[in-house]
């Protein structure tokens, strides 16, 4: 990450702004902090679901790619935010929706963390249970502790971890490969295709929304590069990492669904190692599960965190955290996901599906109104002190993000389908859900209108914090500890 030697192990920084003189890091840190955190068993199953569900081997992974790569272009458009502003992305919210008004998107974020987290825990159970010889339960008990861990030390041991998980992963991934491709007639699944419209674009759907769910925190992990890092470049390591570290593991996990003759549901991690043996490479890959979880696991219970303490410090205006605060939120994070997985361990792979096709409904919007305000109103020209100030630029408020984020909620519920909730148009189109659609295109094109002709005050270029002594206290984000 070359970071120089005066940075510390231990964050000291939460949701403030990163001076420059603390900025650090190179940009393929961000490709490997976002392959880590796809190259795993949470990507697996999700790729597997399109032929579970009832895909074909061929038109799902089709459909897949096209969904990293609408999805990634979404994510990468976030991830370019960070080095401009040194913020966290759910922070920058306050600008569309006020500062007051971002907790709204803000409190769905932390309910997504807590779900992705507890499902990533069931399978790193599986994984430590199968590894040590304990039940999952007392399986999942050890991953939480390994993730409040490095939780609490933060970014630098975060982007650590994430290295060594993308060496990790890639070593795994090509040994199961080889072993998978040493047992699956693959030209014969390949020619197998029975298009249908429903299961294709769910397979787009289950990568776009893996994607997606990136975007309330992918900023966090970029803040630290030195402003003048290019946008272009930014967007292009972590979205090419994301993009291909998922792509591969899904890539992966439809072929093991396509042999697996229906055992694959309620077995995922004892079939993914099955492909490989017995015996100590069944251990390491075991190992290898659990470790490539740690990545996601704890960039999801980080950002969880910051999330929380988003959300009080616009209410309370200043914030200051401690590493004692900072543990007991990060505690009580994780407990919550921990007790999710515990209960909900034996009904995992039909909950995990619906999860992450509902989230699309609260999260297409706010990327839609983020990105449109960025990119095309303000144009990266953000007041930054202002973000912590209740009273200034942006104010409590902001009526037309909120509505026009309502509207981009709203706007879905005729086309979602899912096990939660199914619209009434959803047959009349074949079974298809294709609500993600509406919800970034809808209301980004609503959103631009509107704020064209009603959009606040703009100030004429990006106004960045005083950075006197680049110490928390006394910069333009004092509010934010």
């Amino acid at each position: 990450m070359a970071a120089n030697d005066t940075t510390p192990l231990i964050e000291k920084r939460s949701i403030d702004y990163i001076p420059e003189a603390e900025r650090h890091g190179r940009l393929f840190s961000q490709f490997t902090l976002w392959m880590g955190a796809n190259l795993q068993i949470t990507a697996i199953v999700t790729g597997a679901l399109a032929v579970v569900l009832g895909g074909d081997v061929f038109w799902s992974l089709i459909g897949l790619l096209i969904g990293q790569l609408i999805g990634g272009g979404v994510m990468a458009l976030h991830a370019a935010q960070g080095p401009k502003l040194g913020l966290p992305q759910m922070i920058s919210s306050r600008v569309q929706f006020g500062v007051y008004g971002a907790a709204i998107p803000i409190v769905l974020v932390c309910l997504m963390y807590l779900g992705f987290t507890a499902t990533g825990t069931v399978l790193s159970g599986q994984a430590l249970g199968q590894l040590f010889g304990v039940s999952d339960s007392v399986g999942i008990l050890i991953f939480a502790s390994v993730i409040v861990l490095v939780t609490v030390l933060g970014y630098r041991v975060i982007h650590f971890i994430g290295r060594v998980a993308s060496l990790i992963g890639v070593v795994a991934f090509v040994y199961l490969f080889s072993r998978l491709m040493s047992q699956t007639d693959v030209g014969a699944l390949l020619q197998i295709r029975h298009f249908s419209w429903s299961s294709f674009l769910l397979a787009v759907s289950l990568a776009a929304s893996w994607q997606i769910a990136f975007g309330p925190y992918v900023a966090d992990y970029s803040r630290y590069l030195p402003s003048h890092t290019s946008s272009v470049k930014t967007f292009l390591a972590a979205g090419a990492g994301s993009v291909i570290g998922a792509q591969v593991a899904m890539v992966l996990g439809v072929f093991a669904a396509a042999m697996s003759n229906g055992q694959f549901a309620g077995h995922e991690v004892a079939h993914i190692v099955g492909l490989s043996g017995t015996g100590a490479t069944a251990a390491l890959l075991y190992f290898s599960i659990a470790f490539g979880k740690v990545t996601i696991s704890t960039l999801n219970s980080y950002g969880s965190f910051m999330c929380i303490a988003t959300i009080i410090s616009g209410f309370r205006g200043r914030l200051e955290v401690t590493r004692l605060q900072r543990l007991v939120f990060v505690l009580m994070i994780v407990g919550t996901a921990t007790l999710i997985a515990l209960l909900g361990q034996h009904s995992f792979l039909g909950a995990f599906k619906s999860f992450i096709l509902f989230l699309l409904a609260f999260f297409t919007p706010w990327s839609a109104i983020n990105l449109v305000d960025y990119y095309c109103i303000t144009r990266e020209r953000y007041d930054v002190p202002a973000l912590a100030d209740p009273n200034g630029r942006y104010g409590r408020w902001n009526l037309l993000g909120i509505s026009v984020y309502v509207f981009g909620v709203l706007v879905q519920l005729p086309f979602i389908s899912t096990k939660f909730y199914t619209g009434p148009l959803v047959a009349a189109l074949g079974d298809v859900d294709i609500s993600w659609i509406i919800g970034l295109v809808l209301p980004a094109a609503l959103y631009y209108v509107c704020a064209k002709k009603w959009h606040g005050t703009v100030p004429d270029h990006l106004i960045l914090p005083k950075e006197q002594g680049a110490s928390p206290t006394t910069n333009g984000l004092a509010a934010q500890a």
